[in-house]
């Protein structure tokens, strides 16, 4: 896993400016959510193109972290009137009730949270259809080898700026982009529901799960050899990712 340097960064800056010039778009539309991901994407937007161009969405299911986008806006010289806040509380309550979603049980939770990302995304995409914008994801290649997200959910974008990154390569790329500290240090969470946070739900941490999937999936390594290797979770990081290798596959058709 190749650390990040200042060149990366140009790197995909170019790369943002090519996509949107192909599209014929100026404009991009993000869902904030207060995270390490999306606000380093959201750094790497205002350094590609015009700020006044850029439109973050706060879309909270309870807790706000809206107060925390403003100084960001201020100190990216986005404009103010371009962010907005949507809570989503609502909507997917009213899901909740029609379904009969249990509260409190794993399955619940599990389907709570996939409505709660299909639900940002149709807020997303209209807002992108009302203003002529393009989509901008905020996926991390680990959340993506492991399947850790919900298709047609928070999967679904125009353009993915950090999806080739590591999540410990994005927290490079937050330091170079000098995102502040409070979020780069804050645990990693869906949000999904009180006290949950990406690691404890996995079993693993986003380093043992970056230095086995590099060494697994980049480098060809067996598990065996990573288990050798003193890496005690390679065989648990492996069956996540295979467990959830569906995803990478659907929607399946008679022509494949």
């Amino acid at each position: 896993m190749k650390p990040i340097h200042p060149g990366d960064a140009d790197r995909i800056r170019d790369r943002v400016k090519e996509i949107m010039g192909n599209a014929g778009k100026k404009k991009v539309v993000l869902g904030w959510s207060g995270g390490i991901d999306s606000t380093a994407s959201l750094f790497i937007l205002a350094g590609s193109l015009d700020p006044a161009d850029i439109y973050p969405i706060h879309l909270p299911y309870g807790i706000s972290h809206f107060a925390r986008l403003t100084p960001l806006l201020s100190r990216l010289r986005i404009p103010a009137e371009n962010a907005a806040e949507i809570p989503i509380t609502g909507i997917v309550g009213r899901y909740q009730s029609t379904l009969a979603i249990p509260d409190g049980t794993e399955n619940g939770r599990i389907r709570l949270g996939n409505i709660m990302a299909r639900v940002r995304m149709t807020v997303l995409y209209d807002a992108a259809k009302a203003k002529d914008a393009l989509v901008c994801g905020t996926e991390n290649r680990t959340e993506h080898l492991l399947g850790y997200f919900t298709r047609f959910g928070d999967a679904a974008s125009d353009f993915e700026p950090i999806q080739h990154l590591y999540k410990t390569q994005v927290v490079e790329l937050a330091s170079l982009l000098h995102v502040p500290r409070e979020f780069i240090d804050q645990a990693p969470t869906a949000g999904l529901w009180d006290g949950q946070t990406d690691e404890g739900e996995f079993g693993f941490t986003y380093r043992e799960a970056d230095e086995v999937l590099s060494a697994y999936v980049d480098e060809g390594i067996p598990v065996r050899q990573l288990q050798k290797s003193g890496y005690r979770k390679a065989e648990q990081i492996i069956a996540r990712m295979n467990a959830n290798r569906f995803k990478h596959e659907t929607p399946y058709s008679l022509s494949r």
